[in-house]
């Protein structure tokens, strides 16, 4: 991979976006589901420590009303939101008991997992307060150079990962620059996809060589 700054912030474009460019900055809130929402603060506060900031039922109509804009079909469900850092937030919906059947992680669309960057000290820490509410967990493993993780699944059976960068101490990780591969180092996994050379260039275009 190319060499990274870790002090550096992840997008190093310089000025302003360029005409048509499309910028990124990280997640707003991923929106995940539930049956037991005093079940998911429990874990999610009490035992990882996560900050719950907002606490609310969606309004009458947005479930099986014509207000429906992508809202789970029941009407007034919960909806919570947890500050999961980097300005971003954690949200879930909780289904009626026994409305839903439980998820498959792998099915085509569905999430497979979802990882949280955090400081080594912060790592260690989440294992100790798992620990202490003896809930299993597998790690501290690398899983990427210079990328240590631990992974446990919460009470709602999602897999959940937490990451960090131990070369960076306790401050902020820079996560995109530590994965960034060099163009050549790409082309050795895309070429596997197709041998198409417009597709591989437009693929490749925003990385170094």
């Amino acid at each position: 991979m190319a060499d990274v700054d870790l002090k550096s912030r992840s997008d190093t474009r310089v000025g302003g976006p360029k005409d048509g460019e499309v910028r990124f900055y990280g997640v707003h809130h991923l929106a995940l589901n539930t049956d037991d929402m005093k079940m998911t603060v429990d874990f999610y506060v009490g035992v990882l420590g996560m900050r719950l900031v907002h606490a609310m039922k969606v309004p009458p109509g947005l479930g099986t009303g014509p207000g429906n804009r992508g809202n789970p079909p029941f009407e007034e469900v919960r909806h919570y939101f947890f500050d999961m850092g980097r300005d971003g937030l954690l949200a879930f919906f909780e289904m009626p008991k026994g409305a839903k059947e439980r998820g498959d992680r792998n099915a085509l669309g569905a999430m497979q997992h979802v990882s949280f960057a955090v400081s080594p000290e912060s790592q260690a820490r989440i294992c100790k307060r798992l620990e202490a509410a003896k809930v299993a967990y597998d790690g501290p493993m690398e899983i990427l150079p210079g990328i240590f993780s631990i992974y446990v699944f919460d009470p709602n059976d999602i897999r959940l990962e937490f990451s960090c960068q131990p070369g960076n101490g306790e401050g902020e990780p820079c996560i995109v620059p530590q994965v960034t591969q060099t163009k050549n180092e790409a082309l050795a996994e895309l070429k596997t996809l197709t041998g198409d050379r417009a597709f591989l260039d437009r693929a490749t275009s925003g990385l170094a060589d």
